[in-house]
Protein backbone atom coordinates (compact mmCIF):
# COMPACT_ATOMS: atom_id res chain seq x y z
CA UNK A 1 0.00 0.00 0.00
CA UNK A 2 0.93 3.52 -0.38
CA UNK A 3 2.22 5.65 2.39
CA UNK A 4 -1.12 7.43 3.21
CA UNK A 5 -4.78 8.25 1.82
CA UNK A 6 -5.42 11.39 0.31
CA UNK A 7 -9.69 11.50 0.56
CA UNK A 8 -10.90 14.73 -0.31
CA UNK A 9 -9.99 18.44 -0.86
CA UNK A 10 -10.55 19.92 2.54
CA UNK A 11 -13.03 22.66 2.51
CA UNK A 12 -11.89 26.46 3.80
CA UNK A 13 -13.33 25.97 7.60
CA UNK A 14 -12.39 29.36 8.83
CA UNK A 15 -11.10 29.27 12.07
CA UNK A 16 -12.06 25.61 13.26
CA UNK A 17 -9.39 23.47 13.83
CA UNK A 18 -7.57 21.10 11.79
CA UNK A 19 -7.16 17.89 13.97
CA UNK A 20 -4.04 14.91 13.62
CA UNK A 21 -5.45 12.15 16.09
CA UNK A 22 -3.15 9.74 17.49
CA UNK A 23 -4.45 6.33 16.95
CA UNK A 24 -2.95 3.78 19.81
CA UNK A 25 -3.89 4.62 22.86
CA UNK A 26 -5.94 7.94 21.75
CA UNK A 27 -8.58 7.23 19.23
CA UNK A 28 -7.86 3.07 19.94
CA UNK A 29 -8.14 2.09 23.38
CA UNK A 30 -5.71 -0.61 23.69
CA UNK A 31 -3.73 0.00 26.65
CA UNK A 32 -4.51 -3.20 28.09
CA UNK A 33 -3.51 -4.99 24.84
CA UNK A 34 -0.12 -3.40 24.90
CA UNK A 35 -0.22 -4.11 28.46
CA UNK A 36 -1.04 -7.92 27.84
CA UNK A 37 1.42 -8.44 25.18
CA UNK A 38 4.02 -6.08 27.06
CA UNK A 39 4.29 -8.64 29.86
CA UNK A 40 3.56 -11.46 27.46
CA UNK A 41 6.83 -10.74 25.53
CA UNK A 42 8.69 -10.25 29.10
CA UNK A 43 7.63 -13.26 29.91
CA UNK A 44 9.15 -15.29 26.53
CA UNK A 45 12.62 -13.21 27.44
CA UNK A 46 12.69 -13.99 31.33
CA UNK A 47 11.54 -10.18 32.33
CA UNK A 48 9.46 -9.62 35.33
CA UNK A 49 5.83 -8.59 34.47
CA UNK A 50 5.14 -4.88 34.61
CA UNK A 51 1.89 -2.82 35.79
CA UNK A 52 -0.16 -0.45 33.61
CA UNK A 53 0.89 2.36 36.28
CA UNK A 54 4.82 1.11 36.22
CA UNK A 55 4.28 1.62 32.21
CA UNK A 56 3.18 4.71 32.18
CA UNK A 57 5.33 5.84 34.56
CA UNK A 58 8.14 4.69 32.31
CA UNK A 59 7.02 4.60 28.81
CA UNK A 60 8.93 7.07 26.31
CA UNK A 61 9.87 7.06 22.58
CA UNK A 62 12.45 5.93 21.22
CA UNK A 63 11.56 2.93 22.28
CA UNK A 64 14.18 1.19 23.54
CA UNK A 65 15.10 3.99 25.77
CA UNK A 66 11.77 2.23 27.34
CA UNK A 67 13.72 -0.71 27.65
CA UNK A 68 16.77 1.13 29.02
CA UNK A 69 14.62 2.43 31.61
CA UNK A 70 13.60 -1.29 32.89
CA UNK A 71 17.47 -2.97 32.25
CA UNK A 72 19.09 -0.09 33.06
CA UNK A 73 20.78 -0.46 29.63
CA UNK A 74 20.03 0.12 26.38
CA UNK A 75 18.82 -3.18 24.60
CA UNK A 76 22.05 -4.45 21.79
CA UNK A 77 20.38 -4.55 18.27
CA UNK A 78 19.77 -8.13 18.21
CA UNK A 79 18.13 -8.14 21.79
CA UNK A 80 15.78 -4.83 20.45
CA UNK A 81 15.10 -7.27 17.23
CA UNK A 82 14.20 -10.18 19.48
CA UNK A 83 11.58 -7.68 22.07
CA UNK A 84 9.92 -5.65 18.92
CA UNK A 85 9.05 -8.59 16.84
CA UNK A 86 7.70 -10.45 20.66
CA UNK A 87 5.78 -7.79 21.93
CA UNK A 88 4.26 -7.10 18.05
CA UNK A 89 3.12 -10.72 17.54
CA UNK A 90 1.69 -10.60 20.72
CA UNK A 91 0.05 -7.14 20.07
CA UNK A 92 -1.27 -8.04 17.16
CA UNK A 93 -3.07 -11.51 18.74
CA UNK A 94 -4.78 -8.99 20.96
CA UNK A 95 -5.87 -5.73 19.51
CA UNK A 96 -8.68 -7.15 17.08
CA UNK A 97 -10.74 -7.23 20.57
CA UNK A 98 -9.85 -3.69 21.59
CA UNK A 99 -12.70 -0.82 21.17
CA UNK A 100 -12.36 2.62 20.43
CA UNK A 101 -11.86 5.10 22.75
CA UNK A 102 -15.35 6.75 24.73
CA UNK A 103 -16.29 9.00 22.35
CA UNK A 104 -14.74 8.75 19.44
CA UNK A 105 -16.93 7.47 17.08
CA UNK A 106 -19.09 10.65 18.26
CA UNK A 107 -16.66 13.23 17.55
CA UNK A 108 -14.80 11.79 14.21
CA UNK A 109 -18.39 12.17 12.55
CA UNK A 110 -19.30 15.53 14.14
CA UNK A 111 -16.41 16.73 12.81
CA UNK A 112 -17.35 18.40 9.41
CA UNK A 113 -20.56 19.35 11.06
CA UNK A 114 -18.65 21.33 13.42
CA UNK A 115 -16.40 23.04 10.50
CA UNK A 116 -13.56 20.53 11.72
CA UNK A 117 -11.07 18.96 9.11
CA UNK A 118 -9.22 15.67 10.44
CA UNK A 119 -6.56 13.51 9.88
CA UNK A 120 -4.21 10.48 11.73
CA UNK A 121 -0.59 10.18 11.86
CA UNK A 122 -0.06 7.18 13.77
CA UNK A 123 3.60 4.94 14.67
CA UNK A 124 1.23 2.11 13.47
CA UNK A 125 2.57 0.09 10.97
CA UNK A 126 0.43 1.64 7.88
CA UNK A 127 -0.74 -1.81 6.12
CA UNK A 128 -2.31 -2.87 9.36
CA UNK A 129 -3.36 0.54 10.33
CA UNK A 130 -5.99 0.95 7.21
CA UNK A 131 -7.36 -2.35 8.21
CA UNK A 132 -8.37 -1.73 11.27
CA UNK A 133 -9.43 2.11 10.42
CA UNK A 134 -12.64 0.33 8.27
CA UNK A 135 -13.52 -2.10 10.65
CA UNK A 136 -13.65 0.63 12.93
CA UNK A 137 -15.85 2.21 10.05
CA UNK A 138 -14.25 5.45 10.28
CA UNK A 139 -11.32 5.72 7.78
CA UNK A 140 -13.84 8.39 5.67
CA UNK A 141 -13.47 10.80 8.89
CA UNK A 142 -10.27 11.53 7.80
CA UNK A 143 -8.68 13.67 4.90
CA UNK A 144 -5.49 11.71 4.74
CA UNK A 145 -3.81 8.82 6.77
CA UNK A 146 -0.36 8.02 7.63
CA UNK A 147 1.04 5.04 9.55
CA UNK A 148 4.80 4.28 9.95
CA UNK A 149 6.28 2.17 6.78
CA UNK A 150 9.86 2.29 8.20
CA UNK A 151 11.82 0.26 11.22
CA UNK A 152 9.70 0.45 14.78
CA UNK A 153 10.43 1.98 17.94
CA UNK A 154 11.46 5.80 16.84
CA UNK A 155 9.91 9.22 17.01
CA UNK A 156 7.05 10.36 15.32
CA UNK A 157 8.32 14.71 14.23
CA UNK A 158 9.99 13.42 10.32
CA UNK A 159 6.68 11.55 9.63
CA UNK A 160 4.70 14.22 11.19
CA UNK A 161 6.32 16.62 9.17
CA UNK A 162 5.74 14.67 6.10
CA UNK A 163 1.82 14.46 7.14
CA UNK A 164 1.56 18.10 7.61
CA UNK A 165 3.19 18.96 4.34
CA UNK A 166 1.50 16.41 2.65
CA UNK A 167 -1.82 18.24 4.06
CA UNK A 168 -1.16 21.44 3.42
CA UNK A 169 0.14 20.93 -0.58
CA UNK A 170 -3.84 19.97 -1.35
CA UNK A 171 -3.88 23.98 -1.15
CA UNK A 172 -7.46 23.44 0.73
CA UNK A 173 -6.68 25.68 4.20
CA UNK A 174 -4.84 23.22 6.56
CA UNK A 175 -1.89 25.15 7.86
CA UNK A 176 0.22 24.53 11.22
CA UNK A 177 -1.26 27.86 13.22
CA UNK A 178 -4.52 26.05 13.30
CA UNK A 179 -3.62 22.39 13.46
CA UNK A 180 -3.79 20.76 16.58
CA UNK A 181 -2.35 17.14 17.51
CA UNK A 182 -4.62 14.96 20.07
CA UNK A 183 -2.63 12.09 21.40
CA UNK A 184 -1.48 10.37 24.42
CA UNK A 185 2.03 10.30 24.29
CA UNK A 186 4.89 12.89 25.27
CA UNK A 187 6.38 12.13 21.65
CA UNK A 188 2.90 13.60 19.99
CA UNK A 189 3.63 17.53 21.75
CA UNK A 190 7.14 16.85 20.70
CA UNK A 191 6.38 15.85 17.00
CA UNK A 192 3.50 19.11 16.87
CA UNK A 193 6.01 21.27 18.22
CA UNK A 194 8.47 20.06 15.25
CA UNK A 195 5.76 21.57 12.54
CA UNK A 196 4.75 24.54 14.61
CA UNK A 197 1.63 23.36 15.70
CA UNK A 198 -0.41 22.66 18.58
CA UNK A 199 -1.07 19.72 21.14
CA UNK A 200 -3.47 18.53 23.31
CA UNK A 201 -2.42 15.38 25.38
CA UNK A 202 -5.08 12.98 26.77
CA UNK A 203 -4.98 10.75 29.96
CA UNK A 204 -6.16 7.66 28.38
CA UNK A 205 -3.49 5.62 26.79
CA UNK A 206 0.29 5.27 27.36
CA UNK A 207 1.69 7.98 29.95
CA UNK A 208 0.54 8.83 33.41
CA UNK A 209 -0.89 12.44 34.00
CA UNK A 210 2.16 14.02 35.54
CA UNK A 211 4.54 12.89 32.98
CA UNK A 212 2.25 14.84 29.98
CA UNK A 213 1.85 18.04 32.26
CA UNK A 214 5.67 17.69 31.21
CA UNK A 215 5.08 19.04 27.93
CA UNK A 216 3.46 22.36 29.04
CA UNK A 217 0.67 21.85 26.77
CA UNK A 218 -2.94 21.00 27.68
CA UNK A 219 -3.62 17.83 29.44
CA UNK A 220 -7.10 16.34 29.46
CA UNK A 221 -9.01 12.94 30.76
CA UNK A 222 -11.87 12.98 27.63
CA UNK A 223 -11.25 13.34 24.08
CA UNK A 224 -14.52 15.66 24.55
CA UNK A 225 -12.03 17.99 26.20
CA UNK A 226 -9.41 17.40 23.89
CA UNK A 227 -11.64 18.36 21.04
CA UNK A 228 -12.23 21.47 22.99
CA UNK A 229 -9.00 22.46 23.59
CA UNK A 230 -8.04 22.11 20.41
CA UNK A 231 -10.91 24.78 19.41
CA UNK A 232 -9.43 26.59 21.49
CA UNK A 233 -6.38 26.60 20.49
CA UNK A 234 -7.01 26.96 17.13
CA UNK A 235 -8.65 30.24 17.64
CA UNK A 236 -6.05 31.92 19.84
Amino acid sequence: MGTGNLKRRPGHAGHAAHIVWDWNGTLLHDIHAVIDATNAAFEELGMAPITLERYRELYCVPVPRFYERLMGRLPTEEEWAVMDETFHRHYWQRVHDAALAEGAMELLAGGGEAGRTQSLCSLAPHDRLLPLLRTHGIERHFLRVDGATGPSGGGKAAQMERHLTLLTSLGGGVEASRTVVIGDALDDALAAAHVGAHAVLYTGGSHSRASLEEAGVPVVDTLVEAVDEAERLARA
